[in-house]
């Protein structure tokens, strides 16, 4: 109606109202079965946005097609039935638009009554709001531009981007303007007075951030950033996940590209065991296995805390997916056979594992057990109830091992090997350096020195280390399963080494303190087992290739199955009795490339027997 009214400037004819209310019924019968068609009358109206709005605008497409094909091809004789070509138009405006935009006066009340819910309490006079920038004007800056403007209760008031992209210069999104690039920082906050910058770009490179933070440390302004690309893609950013920068983040790589069609062939559906389930490895292999829709998770660590934290966070995210927490030690047969012959397992995440290079160093016994035996035992089960993966986690101190926990993981690589020649199993490993902030790695060492006021210490100036986060280990864990066709040793690329000094460096300046001045770094030396520098593949191992830019196979020859077995009854022999000397000794045996350290005769471990034979001899009962 307004249509015809704006169409005849409000003076409508008697004829052409006719034709109006001969036409009405049917044009808005087909509008109506359009929009619910396409799924209008289902959308909230507080949360309409820009997905709604391709219903909207393929709604109002398909309505006017009609009317104006009726338009051209009826003949004059059916004139009150032809719609003209004008009211089909402004008509077609004014209802879909008219539609549209009372859903989208619903969110504007809904977002300024959620505004003043979240600022209850806080009147506006009480409320300092902080002006800051925010670094990247792309979708995570865009999401944390959006958030602020729409909560009442945030302490922050964004007064514009930063971003090196010159199309973006000058313009406007959300509100807010793209008022220069990271040159221009200085001179921003100055004029500005701006209380702190966010890096809210969310894929970064190492370069890239300490690009920022030097230009922002010449500024003298606080920098924060947000959460990485995965939480922001999987809606869980909120302003107040925004934090000071960690030194994971000068750490940064590139984002893990996974095969998601592959991942879910592999998981999806499975009943999935991972042990070490409670460990830094374990629970974020826990979270990214949940991910991919496992019809059941087996949580198994001997840990008690590690296990109740890891199954107390899948609950609580109210996840589909079934999750058992199963307190058991993997070198206990009994209590894993119980669990394979009540679960049935068909895809094994081996993460549980003796790990700190010192400690093994004094405990030589306990690190073939859990590493080797323990390795060799859940494998034996895993081929005898079918299982159809079995994944087990290495390390790259496999590689020429100078100490015992690296040697053990070595024994494990070729204990897999041999299982997966004589089982209808997948067995393969992986192997990666150091993951950033698992339990008693460098960087919380680090942080809990600063805390007490230092020292740092640090091992060696020249010591060198490959670094990545714990989610992006356990993805290409994950990936790695996922291509591995049985027997292979895959190979993470980890990037370029970083100095152990710098990363205390760059720990202590995060820190707000100055190395060297407030908080002094000191060298203790190499410890036992150490080596300056890691390596991830022999230089007489070929390593080829995989369609994934970051795993390599590693094409390392498997020991005869009679060797294998002859050594792992030695060992198991030797770590019972706990005949370290003897153990280290059989391990430079078995593998040629191993530099373990033999310990002297006198402060060799002196064997039960002996101690046996001299209480008798003295007398003894």
């Amino acid at each position: 109606m307004l249509a015809y009214l704006l169409r005849f400037d409000f003076v409508i004819s008697e004829r052409e109202t006719q034709h109006m209310l001969y036409q009405l019924p049917f044009v808005l019968l087909l509008q109506l079965m359009l929009l619910w068609f396409a799924g209008i009358y289902a959308f909230v109206w507080r949360y309409v946005g820009m997905a709604e709005v391709k219903a909207f605008l393929t709604a109002a497409l398909w309505s006017a097609l009609p009317m104006i094909a009726l338009r051209t091809w009826l003949p004059e004789q059916l004139q009150p039935a032809r719609v003209p070509l004008s009211i089909i138009v402004m008509d077609t405006v004014i209802a879909f638009g008219g539609v549209l935009g009372l859903r989208v006066l619903r969110r504007a009340v809904y977002e300024r009554g959620s505004k003043r819910q979240n600022g209850k309490g806080q009147s506006l006079g009480s409320l300092v709001r902080k002006p800051v920038l925010l670094i990247g004007a792309g979708r995570a800056g865009v999401m944390i531009a959006r958030e602020i403007r729409l909560r009442g209760d945030v302490d922050m008031e964004v007064k514009g981007f930063i971003d090196d992209d010159p199309a973006k210069q000058g313009s406007v999104i959300q509100g807010v303007k793209v008022m220069g690039t990271a040159e221009d920082i200085p001179r921003l906050v100055s004029e500005l007075n701006i209380d702190h910058v966010v890096i809210s770009f969310a894929e970064a490179s190492r370069r890239d951030f300490r690009r920022i933070l030097d230009i922002c440390e010449r500024a003298k302004v606080r920098v924060r950033t947000v959460p990485g690309i995965y939480e922001l893609l999987q809606g869980n950013l909120k302003v107040s996940r925004i934090r000071d920068v960690q030194i994971e983040d000068l750490l940064g790589r590139e984002q893990v590209q996974l095969d998601q069609e592959s991942m879910k062939n592999f998981l999806a559906g499975k009943i999935v065991m991972i042990t070490g389930a409670g460990g830094s490895i374990g629970s974020e292999l826990v979270r990214q296995v949940a991910r991919f829709q496992p019809s059941c998770l087996l949580l198994v660590e001997r840990a008690e805390f590690g296990l109740f934290a890891i199954e107390h966070e899948m609950r609580n995210q109210d996840s589909q997916v079934q999750v058992i927490a199963l307190v058991a030690d993997i070198g206990d047969k009994p209590r894993m056979h119980t669990i394979f012959q009540t679960y049935a397992p068909q895809v094994i995440l081996h993460a549980a594992a003796h790990k700190h290079v010192p400690m093994m160093e004094t405990n030589p016994s306990e690190a073939v057990k859990n590493n080797v035996l323990a390795t060799s035992l859940l494998g034996e089960m895993a081929s005898e109830f079918g299982v159809e993966a079995f994944v087990l986690i290495s390390t790259d101190k496999a590689v020429r091992p100078s100490s015992v926990m690296g040697a053990s993981k070595r024994v494990a690589e070729l204990v897999i090997q041999d299982l997966d020649h004589r089982s209808e199993t997948r067995f393969l490993a992986v192997r990666f350096g150091n993951v950033i902030g698992s339990a008693g790695s460098v960087i919380p060492i680090f942080q809990d020195q600063i805390r007490s006021g230092g020292p740092v210490t640090v091992t060696h100036p020249e010591m060198v280390r490959y670094f990545m986060t714990i989610p992006e280990a356990s993805q290409l864990v994950l990936q790695a399963g996922a291509l591995g066709r049985g027997g292979e040793i895959f190979i993470l690329d980890m990037g370029e080494p970083v100095r152990i000094l710098d990363l205390a460096k760059e720990t202590i300046a995060l820190s707000g303190l100055r190395p060297f001045e407030d908080i002094n770094i000191v060298f203790t030396g190499v410890r036992p087992g150490e080596k300056l520098y890691e390596e991830l593949q022999t230089t007489d191992e070929v390593v080829l290739k995989t369609w994934h830019p970051k795993i390599f196979i590693g094409r390392i020859a498997a020991y005869p199955e009679e060797k294998v077995r002859h050594a792992l009854e030695r060992l198991s022999i030797l770590a019972q009795k706990g005949w370290d000397r003897e153990l280290r000794k059989a391990i430079n045996d078995l593998l040629p490339e191993a530099q373990l350290e033999i310990p002297s005769e006198e402060f060799a471990p002196i064997p039960q027997s002996f101690i046996e034979r001299s209480h008798v001899a003295a007398g003894g009962d």
